[in-house]
């Protein structure tokens, strides 16, 4: 049996905030373990934080559509914010030097391909979307 979760906020970090916190009362809905808990809230924070900073000037929102099937997990996020394939135009992170000599920052999208087990981009319309899927086997 599968469960649906869909949002709509705006792209802001209070409504970050609030879209994280209907996630994990979902996911408690659903029995997911913790750590699934965590990577899927991780994997959701970092790109909707990226649509709120890098998304561009003006008025933009973000919906989320969120799959829980007893296999996996399916997760939609699109915004109508500047066109970006976070995927593929994301510099790689520097995961050489020490900890002291990197820059803040620019892990997140390697965290959501680590954690992930599909991640893709498409840009449809005026919309970014970016697909997940988290297998539970996994």
């Amino acid at each position: 049996m599968s469960a649906r979760l869909s949002l709509r906020i705006g792209a802001t970090l209070e409504e970050v905030a609030r879209l994280q916190a209907e996630v994990a009362a979902f996911g408690k809905t659903q029995g997911w373990p913790g750590e699934l808990e965590y990577q899927v809230e991780l994997a959701i924070e970092e790109l909707c934080v990226n649509v709120v900073s890098h998304g561009g000037q003006g008025e933009h929102g973000i919906e989320l559509a969120l799959e829980s099937r007893p296999d996996s997990l399916t997760i939609e996020i699109m915004d109508n914010g500047i066109p970006f394939d976070p995927f593929t135009e994301a510099p790689a992170p520097d995961l050489n030097s020490a900890v002291e000599e990197r820059p803040i920052g620019g892990l997140g999208v390697f965290f959501v391909k680590t954690l992930m087990d599909e991640a893709h981009y498409r840009h449809e319309g005026d919309r970014n979307h970016v697909t997940l899927v988290k297998r539970r086997s996994s």
